[in-house]
Formats: C-alpha cells, sequence, structure tokens
C-alpha cells in the first residue's frame, strides 16, 4: 500500500475517533437523573370520592383536583381545597370539612389538613377554625386533632386555644389549652 494512502487513512481514522470521542461526552445533571427514580404522578379533576364500610356511606369528598402521588412513600394529596361531608350510621351528615389544602399518606391512614381549615357540626352548629389539623381513622372517638391554635365558635360564644381532640363527627371536643374567657350557664355548675 502507498505511504501517502496508509497516511490519509490513518488521518482519516484519527479524525473520526475525535468526532466520536468529543460526541461522547455526558451532561452530569443528565446522568443523575437518569440514575434516580422518577415518581409517578396521576391527576384527577373534580373528583367526588364516597368512603363506605359495610355498604354504609361514612363520607364523601368533593375537591377540584387530586394527585396521586406513586413515591417511595405514596400519597394522595389535594392541592387545591376540598369539601368533605361525614355521615352517622343512619347516614345523615353529622359534620363537614373544608381546607385549602390536604394530603393523605396511605400507610399511616391519616390525613393532613391546612390553610383555612373549617369543622361544622351539623346538629349543634359549633365550628372549629384552624390553620392545620389532622384526621387519623385509628384514632377513634379522637380523629380530629391538632396542637396548633384553634378558634371555636358555639351559639353563644368564641372560644380560642392551643391543641384541640374531637371525634369526626365534631360534638364533643376538648380545647387542650384554652385562653381567654368561657361563659358557662349557672344551671351547668354542680350543686
Amino acid at each position: 500500500m502507498n505511504k501517502h494512502l496508509l497516511f490519509i487513512y490513518h488521518r482519516t481514522a484519527l479524525f473520526i475517533g475525535c468526532i466520536f470521542f468529543l460526541s461522547c461526552e455526558n451532561d452530569e445533571a443528565k446522568v443523575r437523573n437518569l440514575n434516580q427514580k422518577k415518581t409517578g404522578v396521576e391527576e384527577a379533576k373534580s373528583i367526588v370520592l364516597n368512603y363506605t364500610i359495610g355498604g354504609k356511606t361514612k363520607a364523601i369528598l368533593h375537591a377540584p383536583l387530586m394527585l396521586n402521588v406513586q413515591d417511595i412513600v405514596p400519597y394522595v394529596e389535594f392541592p387545591s381545597t376540598l369539601h368533605a361531608d361525614f355521615y352517622n350510621e343512619l347516614e345523615k351528615p353529622e359534620s363537614m370539612l373544608d381546607a385549602r389544602y390536604g394530603k393523605y399518606e396511605q400507610n399511616k391512614s391519616t390525613v393532613y389538613l391546612r390553610d383555612s381549615v373549617r369543622v361544622i357540626n351539623s346538629e349543634k352548629g359549633d365550628t372549629l377554625y384552624c390553620n392545620e389539623l389532622y384526621w387519623d381513622r385509628n384514632r377513634i372517638g379522637n380523629e380530629f386533632y391538632t396542637d396548633k391554635p384553634v378558634r371555636i365558635r358555639t351559639r353563644t360564644q368564641w372560644i380560642n386555644g392551643k391543641g384541640m381532640e374531637s371525634g369526626q363527627d365534631f360534638k364533643n371536643w376538648h380545647i387542650i389549652h384554652s385562653e381567654g374567657f368561657i361563659s358557662i350557664p349557672a344551671s351547668q355548675f354542680p350543686d
């Protein structure tokens, strides 16, 4: 083979090798993103969830947006408000709840609620106002709880405090540390 032709082959091979070598450079951020676990998010709009036990309606939840996030710890998120109506054994409304944000952790059976949270007892009209509240299915009789500031309006008074527990019917609530004056009718004092 001709030396000149051999020189052209080597030079062409070197040129192609350089192009191949330079084109194989990886962006570190892209490589890291390839190795990270991707989170799956399912989105549903204008949802109505009917929660039943033994064929009886226990709660109906309405939300404009629901995100079902499949992560290491899966959860369902309601980032754009939610409203829930809770029902008693006779399937009559006993309380309702509104919040601007909610997050249901499936492995704990808890719901975290925040931003303008309001719970109303359908029978007595007592209303809870707070910025952070939990609902825990495993805390039977005290499903609603918080350690943050609360305000409760009854038919005759406002009660402020820090921390609260209540069943989901919001009939018998308990403020952990109440603040301010509470008026109690004389008929309720012991003899």
